[in-house]
């Protein structure tokens, strides 16, 4: 068979595989014969690699979904129908924002000139609440009503908020002494700052070592307040921040200045680089059109080398190159296609994109040569901006703003109030599903709960905690296992309570300064914080408790809000001293910092993540900001002219993807907490008991805590349990008892418990007769069974030892009857302690009484007639040696040591 005749065989053989290949029901099948997702056709780009995928035939044969809009342009492409009229154009010809009915404003709501709603409470409060400012245009003087106190600005709050000690007006006039008259304010509730922090004249404590440090802490900026900043030297940089360094330490590519300045707009730039310059190997740099010229231009003739000028390697075997030749006046260079990357100055090999985390928002998909981005579940990409969208509800964020509860769409479109009249609120939650909200007031010291739709009504609000609460700063609601945990920045602790306020426990009290944000992952079982106490830090635990570590300790000062971008596993924060916004891994790889602006980012306080957005509140510019959450770019001001707005969420129902709660079938008799998802098989939930209590041997069940004095126990009487004890591994079992010699650290419990251990072999009887209790024995099957080194004595039930390891329970024992063989084997071992040590002693005297010397010379291992006397003497050494030995100089002729070589 000719050639010829063989290249025809083989395209006729692949043409008939092409044929015969088939495709599924949701992928599309190329002319080439490759199979693609439907999802990729005509997306606007070439997937199939023939373009068939994207050609106007194929793109007029899709049809959309009943749910779907038609964009009907070009690509055919089809957006969800719950995009249509949304404010944004997502299709590529704006079709999908065309015809839109003028939006239809409430009852309880003001049209603003440009369209918006606000909330009617909004017009005339002197805050410019639409974006053209029509909602303060045109108003008469303020008037307040009789149960309300009038400030200085005209604004009116509740007539009970004045002469309290907190400043509720922005001005501050509730508490002058004019409008107090005799009426003395009362003592401000917030409590007094350590010795080692400076108030703030605005009332909050900040670190003492920021004062006058040249970077304004506090929202009044009283601690750079009569400081005398150092004057620069001639030959010194003045930072940003006011500091001084070196000037020979400005642009070294290193950043010595705290504000970074001492690198900014720094050229560095050599200039015999890039394709237009050439560097001679004496050392000039000429231009690149000077080379192959037949002139001499440098000075050793180096940009005139016979050999190479006029000669093109590329024409023989590409030049060794695999993908690209490319010829130069002086050698020649490879280069890679794109999605290709150069490995061996002659090789090109695929990119890996997807190894980028950044590189999709969501899924990546690496290609040979390219890379495809897709979304999750819920999302689909958007055709305008090729960024995955959120299907569903409408998104509203909904944010604290110090005496209300806003909310208001991404494009400030509907912007209204939720909760009015309130004290101070700080911290702010929700549970989308049942549409609750959860807030705490920090002037109140209360953390509070109300559904959304009756938040307005006083009356219908609901106190979830109020005793032994400081300063509720930070909230999470776990909506999986319906707990609500919180941040006491006073207490420094950090605790959860159930949603209805019922049960509470106190987690975390050690190793607590600052805690303030708090967010929560119920689906890995975690919880996440900042604390800007000193060390300042970012932590995070199981929900129940266990597995804490600390995420981020360095190059963090103030970190204040924090929030999880569930989907992608990762953490971001704001930074209040370094102004900052960085993000970083679930498992505290990859920091990024995204955001450096001192302006845009002067005090942020709280944050939330969203599609490709990041939003957070800023207390100095007293306005809510976003940014892309991938490089940080596009900064974009949401809403402005507010009044301390402090925390903030999304609502959104993808937010809070929906799970199993284990906790339902756990038998907790207090509260059950999730387990965190560690390893193979982790347990799913750990029951845990109030602050005064411990788990007892069930390990579901409580008895109290409070240690008593020990008395001698009787068969009739409850066992003898030993204190607390650090958590030790499950599969520990805890050694017996002796019944008739207590331990003075032993305590006594009302509640009987007994032994859960799993047993290899019947437990050995004794004598005496085993102990009763008064309620019976649960049966708990075990996770995995232990062999127990010493055999514990039951009440003739076989039962099981949990293989987890709990924070808060000290697991008590049981006493058990004293073995007979206890009485034989402790004798034996006292004899043969005694006997070891006789011999020891022993030994160590014959070895003080002993001298050797070991007569490694080959001169001494000899026969000779030579006489070493060793003998007790008087000397130093203890040794007396002859005065004279004498060696035959004929042996010395015969013994191989002597002989030269």
């Amino acid at each position: 068979m000719g050639p010829s005749r063989y290249a025809l065989f083989l395209l006729c053989c692949l043409a008939q595989t092409n044929a015969l290949t088939t495709c599924g029901t949701k992928q599309f099948q190329c002319g080439n014969g490759k199979c693609i997702t439907t999802r990729w056709v005509c997306d606007g780009t070439d997937d199939c690699g023939d373009g068939t995928d994207e050609l106007p035939g194929t793109c007029m044969a899709k049809t959309c979904k009943p749910t779907e809009f038609s964009c009907a342009d070009r690509l055919n492409q089809c957006v969800p129908s719950t995009w249509r009229c949304d404010g944004k154009a997502d299709c590529e010809n704006g079709a999908d924002e065309e015809t839109c009915a003028p939006k239809q404003c409430t009852s309880n709501e003001f049209r603003c000139s440009s369209g918006q709603c606000v909330s009617s409470s909004f017009v005339c409060d002197d805050e410019a609440d639409c974006d053209d400012g029509s909602d303060e245009a045109s108003c008469p003087p303020l008037t307040c009503s009789s149960a309300s106190f009038q400030c200085n600005n005209t604004v009116c709050v509740p007539r009970l908020w004045a002469c309290d000690g907190d400043a509720d007006c922005s001005d501050g006039s509730d508490e002058w002494p004019q409008n107090c008259g005799t009426q003395k304010p009362d003592a401000p509730v917030a409590h007094h700052c350590s010795a080692l922090e400076f108030r703030c004249g605005s009332g909050e404590c900040i670190h003492g070592s920021w004062k006058c440090d040249g970077g304004a802490d506090c929202l009044d900026r009283s601690d750079e307040a009569d400081c005398a900043h150092p004057t620069c030297r001639p030959d010194e940089f003045e930072c940003g921040d006011g500091t001084c360094i070196h000037g020979s330490r400005q642009c070294n590519h290193q950043y010595d200045c705290r504000d970074m300045s001492d690198e900014t707009g720094c050229v560095n730039a050599t200039h015999c680089e890039g394709p237009t310059r050439f560097k001679c190997r004496s050392g000039e740099c000429i231009s690149m059109e000077k080379v192959c010229d037949k002139q001499r231009d440098c000075r050793d003739w180096s940009d005139e080398p016979l050999r190479e000028c006029g000669s093109n390697e590329c024409l023989y075997n590409n030049g060794g190159c695999s993908h690209i030749c490319n010829d130069l006046k002086i050698g020649y260079e490879c280069l890679c296609p794109a999605g290709y990357r150069l490995v061996d100055t002659k090789r090109c090999e695929d990119i890996d994109e997807c190894a980028n985390p950044d590189t999709c928002s969501q899924i990546c998909i690496n290609m040979i040569g390219s890379y495809k981005c897709q979304c999750e579940e819920g999302y689909q990409v958007d055709p305008a901006t090729k960024a995955c969208k959120a299907i569903g509800t409408i998104a509203y964020l909904f944010f604290t703003n110090r005496h209300e509860v806003r909310k208001m769409t991404l494009d400030k479109s509907e912007y209204t109030r939720v909760i009015p009249r309130l004290k101070n609120a700080v911290a702010l939650d929700m549970n989308m599903a049942t549409k609750e909200i959860y807030w705490s007031d920090i002037s109140q010291k209360k953390i509070y709960r109300a559904q959304m739709d009756s938040a307005d009504d006083s009356t219908r609000h609901s106190t979830i905690m109020s005793s032994d609460i400081d300063a509720p700063e930070g909230i999470a609601f776990d909506w999986i296992h319906g707990n609500l945990y919180w941040t006491d920045s006073i207490r420094s602790t950090i605790s959860v309570v159930t949603a209805d306020g019922s049960r509470r426990k106190t987690l975390f009290h050690q190793d607590l300064s600052k805690p303030r944000a708090i967010v929560v992952d119920p689906h890995s079982n975690f919880i996440y914080w900042t604390d800007w106490g000193n060390p300042a830090k970012i932590e995070k635990a199981g929900l129940n408790g266990g597995d804490r570590t600390a995420l981020v300790t360095d190059n963090i000062v103030w970190p204040n809000g924090i929030t999880l971008d569930l989907l992608n596993q990762r953490l971001y924060w704001v930074d209040s001293k370094l102004h900052t916004l960085s993000s970083i891994d679930v498992q505290g790889g990859g920091r990024r910092t995204l955001i450096i602006d001192e302006h845009r980012l002067a005090h942020p306080l709280g944050l939330t993540v969203f599609e490709e957005k990041v939003f957070w509140t800023d207390v100095s510019n007293n306005a809510i900001l976003s940014a892309n959450r991938l490089t940080g770019g596009d900064i974009t001001p949401v809403a402005e002219h507010l009044s301390s707005p402090e925390d903030i969420i999304l609502y959104h129902n993808l937010k809070q993807p929906a799970g199993r709660d284990w906790c339902q079938v756990s038998g907790c008799q207090f509260m059950c907490l999730a387990a965190p998802q560690v390893g193979r098989y982790p347990p799913k939930y750990t029951c845990v008991c109030p602050d005064n209590m411990m788990l007892a041997r069930d390990m579901r069940t409580c008895v109290p805590g409070v240690p008593t004095t020990a008395a001698p126990v009787q068969p009739q009487v409850p066992a003898t349990t030993p204190p607390p004890q650090p958590p030790a591994p499950a599969s520990t079992t805890p050694k017996p008892q002796i019944r008739t010699t207590p331990k003075p650290q032993a305590r006594t419990t009302k509640v009987p418990v007994v032994i859960t251990s799993t047993v290899a072999r019947p437990a050995p009887r004794t004598t005496r007769p085993p102990v009763r209790t008064t309620t019976p024995e649960p049966r708990i099957p075990s996770p995995q069974t232990v062999k127990p080194e010493i055999p514990q004595t039951t009440t003739e039930a076989q039962v099981t030892t949990p293989d987890f390891r709990h924070p808060f329970a000290a697991i008590p024992s049981t006493a058990s009857t004293t073995p007979i063989a206890l009485y034989i084997v402790v004798p034996l071992a006292i004899v043969c302690l005694v006997a070891v040590g006789g011999m020891l002693l022993w030994r160590n005297y014959r070895r003080k009484n002993t001298n050797t010397i070991h007569f490694d010379n080959p001169v001494y291992q000899k026969t000779t007639e030579d006489q070493v006397h060793i003998w007790r003497s008087h000397s130093p050494d203890g040794y007396s040696y002859p005065k004279r030995q004498v060696v035959s100089l004929d042996e010395e002729a015969d013994n191989p040591a002597f002989t030269e070589n």
